[in-house]
């Protein structure tokens, strides 16, 4: 067991940006920031914003790389829209995981379906940036990750990292429902893929972690690093009672995690914007440190904000 001296503390900053009807693709919301250095002074944080229909769609929000609180640009149009009537990704598009392959980026994004059966679909699709980020365009309309046995309601939410000389897909999978305030809510694991391919994920997924304590029914999308020779991950766990809450974990082979939730602390004032819960950690190095980029309350519905890593005990 670890003590105190390896918690990784981490200064909160404060909200950086909500949607507030600036544009009719974007009426409310910032959520599932997935962040990148555009350049040495800008980050960009790609997210999704709904519009009044609740229908989500990808759009940037640049920040200084010094001070990530301040706002550079917002995107004036969406980077991803909603995809074609009958695809999978009719009802909503947001983002979970980027890679760049040299001046390319590959983008993998959460295709939403709803349907009368049950609530929605959620399957996984890719779309490749020559612009830096600004426009993506969809290399297919299918889904990259499409239903399996075992994995017929959600195999999405997911994050891609390079892991010895192949790429690693570690995504949410599942096909039963569970009961959660009053609403039926899909219930999933978490599943990991392996590939020499950024584009072809063949097979079913690995089980890797499952919500084994009390009232936990799913994650959200995880964020890892791989540094000190081992996996690190920032995941978001999905409670009953506690709603979304940000845990860690560790790997050695990026397959089999052990949860070490005590030792992330986010330190600062119980500010409205996320003091109910936190969710979808994005973590980027710049000149001035390590920022993580995390939405607060209603799932984005208050915005993104940024906290500083401040000491980090877990770094051997």
């Amino acid at each position: 067991m670890r003590g105190t001296q390896d918690t990784q503390i981490w200064q909160k900053l404060g909200p950086v940006y909500c949607a507030k009807g600036e544009a009719p693709w974007r009426t409310s919301h910032a959520y599932i920031p997935t962040a990148f250095l555009l350049s040495p002074e800008r980050i960009r944080v790609i997210v999704a914003f709904l519009d009044q229909a609740h229908m989500g769609r990808i759009g940037y929000v640049d920040v200084d790389a010094s001070d990530p609180r301040r706002v550079i640009e917002v995107s004036p149009n969406p980077c991803l829209d909603l995809g074609r009537p009958g695809a999978f990704d009719e009802h909503g598009v947001s983002p979970l995981s980027i890679l760049r392959s040299g001046q390319d980026l590959y983008l993998y994004y959460a295709g939403w379906q709803r349907s009368e059966s049950v609530r929605y679909f959620l399957f996984t699709g890719l779309a490749k940036s020559v612009d830096g980020g600004a426009t993506f365009a969809r290399l297919s309309e299918a889904p990259l990750l499409d239903r399996c046995d075992g994995e017929l309601l959600v195999r999405s939410g997911g994050f891609v990292f390079p892991f010895e000389g192949d790429w690693l897909f570690l995504y949410m999978g599942g096909s039963a429902h569970a009961e959660v305030g009053g609403k039926s809510t899909p219930t999933y694991d978490l599943m990991a893929l392996r590939s020499n391919s950024l584009v072809t994920w063949a097979g079913p997924g690995r089980r890797t972690l499952a919500p084994n304590r009390p009232s936990e029914f799913g994650f959200g999308r995880p964020w890892i690093i791989v540094e000190d020779g081992r996996c690190r991950m920032w995941l978001s766990v999905r409670s009953v009672a506690r709603g979304y809450f940000l845990g860690y974990a560790e790997s050695a082979d990026g397959l089999h995690w052990t949860r070490n939730d005590e030792m992330l602390q986010l330190e600062g004032t119980q500010d409205s914007w996320d003091s109910e819960t936190r969710s979808c950690a994005s973590i980027v190095d710049t000149a001035t440190g390590r920022y993580m980029f995390y939405n607060g309350n209603g799932y984005g519905a208050t915005g993104f904000g940024v906290a500083r890593l401040v000491r980090d005990g877990t770094r051997l």
